[in-house]
């Protein structure tokens, strides 16, 4: 079986880990996955993330954060998809939830959150937001 979108699958997998309360998640390497992943370790989703080779293949080791034993989010939504890219100027960046929440951007200088891209006044594919 081929695997159409890898982020969604990343995503998936962080909020299928969050529902039975799993420390640690194992996803196949990919630039994009560590980029997000970087990300969400600066928001506090997670706590570390390892590279491992295991041969010709590479996966990643994500381990997740919890306040006192509960998700430090409530839901992660791929907004992005194969069958439908969205891209958003800088201008159109508005706070996810009032601000509770915030937006993935992968732009032209790399993969960072919406606030920071709105700072550097960057626009660019927003990959997932999380509330």
């Amino acid at each position: 079986m081929v695997m159409t979108d890898p982020i969604a699958d990343l995503l998936t997998r962080i909020k299928n880990a969050w529902r039975i309360r799993k420390q640690r998640i194992v996803v196949p390497y990919s630039k994009m996955k560590i980029g997000i992943l970087k990300v969400f370790k600066e928001k506090n989703i997670v706590s570390n993330i390892k590279i491992k080779e295991n041969g010709a293949k590479k996966i990643i080791i994500v381990n997740l954060n919890y306040i006192n034993d509960e998700p430090p989010y409530e839901d992660i939504i791929r907004v992005s998809k194969p069958g439908r890219r969205v891209y958003l100027g800088y201008k159109e960046l508005k706070p996810v939830r009032e601000g509770i929440g915030f937006r993935v951007i992968s732009t032209s200088r790399g993969i960072m959150l919406d606030s920071e891209a709105k700072k550097r006044k960057l626009g660019g594919e927003v990959i997932c937001e999380v509330i």
